[in-house]
């Protein structure tokens, strides 16, 4: 989980504008952490806890509005979250 949220923090700089490059500084001043690490943290926080996964989800949503989350993500994506979780434990 740990490498998962420096490669989103690394990457964040990139997003939207990809390079083709491996030489390229891993921390800059505008690195930040994005939506990928508040979700990935929040399911984490949600089996830990045992909590419904939707409602962690819907949590840090709140917590971290700004962290990229497309517009739609709100209305559309986080109640759906909790399904498509279970449906892949499932498999």
């Amino acid at each position: 989980m740990l490498r998962a949220i420096v490669g989103d923090i690394i990457g964040s700089v990139y997003e939207g504008t990809p390079i083709k490059t491996t030489d390229f500084p891993l921390f800059q001043n505008s690195s930040t952490f994005t939506d990928d690490t508040v979700l990935t943290i929040a399911v984490a926080d949600s089996i830990l806890s045992g909590t419904k996964y939707e409602e962690k989800l819907k949590e840090y949503f709140r917590k971290y509005p700004d962290r990229g989350f497309g517009g739609i993500a709100g209305v559309m994506v986080l109640p759906c979250v909790s399904l498509l979780l279970d449906l892949l434990l499932i498999l």
